[in-house]
């Protein structure tokens, strides 16, 4: 195999795993233009049309989806030979891509990613928010950070930070309206500040838990949002009742600026957790950013 024909193989590969040449061409540094011909060459070599485009979308053909499977597990046996040679060298190189969602960016890598870079200059990462539970696999990310519960049994955790709690507040003056709910149905006759999940357009459900009694509840309100920073602000200035992590408004719980209800009906779960593949052994750029973000 000649080596032009390879890189338009692994250019193949790039754009049908990310469905997009835009994206193929950030991961692999070639202009979307280039990667299209390089497609169209190869294509034209083999006799078969392997990516169905439109305006809008790109994805493989039904023969280019057999291509990309027969490719896979050489392009991993390559990926992990030349991770192999990195152990060799006197620091971690190479690129990490880590899938997670805004709320883990801001709390974990936020503080601590930049400090990271600066001290791996030869690593590369690359972070995709989605709020949905992508697979880190079919989807040629290296690892993922989701909440404990969240994560597959079959891969391998690494706990980012302590665990947590979402609690329900409102302000005093808010109270001085209504009066606080006893039980989570009461929620259902309060004006109560949702968040919309950016990628499958649900509203969050109200989880809590009692006696080991779990329940959803589906709130009303005068203000939903996608972000975070708009219901949080919403509910401070006593518009409403927030479900809010306890971490980002406990100063305002002690000093009363904010009332907390529903105390025994919000428990703790697991924390931020990093988690990837149970491969026999990690690049060594993934093992020193896991390093840098572990708890404790």
């Amino acid at each position: 195999m000649e080596r032009g024909e390879l890189n338009d193989l692994l250019t193949f590969a790039a754009v049908a795993r990310e469905r997009s040449f835009t994206r193929a061409a950030a991961i692999l540094g070639m202009s979307p233009s280039a990667l299209s011909h390089a497609v169209r060459g190869l294509e034209e070599r083999l006799g078969v049309r392997l990516l169905a485009r439109t305006t809008r979308s790109v994805a493989p053909t039904e023969a280019g989806e057999r291509l990309l499977q027969s490719l896979n597990p050489a392009l991993e046996g390559i990926r992990d030979g030349l991770e192999a040679l990195a152990e060799w060298r006197d620091s971690p190189s190479g690129t990490v891509r880590i899938t997670t969602f805004a709320y883990a960016a801001r709390m974990v890598l936020l503080p601590k990613l930049p400090s990271f870079l600066l001290a791996h200059p030869e690593v590369q990462v690359e972070i995709n928010i989605d709020d949905g539970l992508t697979d880190i696999v079919a989807s040629g990310f290296d690892a993922g950070i989701r909440f404990g519960e969240s994560v597959a049994k079959d891969m391998i955790a690494v706990k980012l930070g302590p665990d947590m709690r979402t609690v329900v507040v409102g302000t005093p003056s808010y109270f001085e309206r209504y009066p606080p709910p006893l039980t989570p149905y009461d929620l259902q006759r309060h004006a109560c500040i949702g968040y919309r999940l950016t990628t499958s357009g649900g509203l969050l459900p109200w989880e809590f838990e009692k006696d080991g009694k779990e329940i959803k509840i589906h709130t009303n309100g005068p203000l939903v949002a996608n972000d975070g920073d708009i219901p949080a602000a919403a509910v401070r200035a006593g518009a409403g009742l927030g479900y809010i992590m306890e971490c980002d408004v406990a100063e305002e719980i002690a000093s009363g600026t904010l009332v907390q209800v529903l105390k025994e009906w919000c428990p703790t779960f697991p924390g931020f957790y990093l988690y990837h593949p149970s491969r026999r052994q990690s690049p060594p750029a993934l093992r020193a950013l896991i390093e840098t973000l572990k708890y404790g």
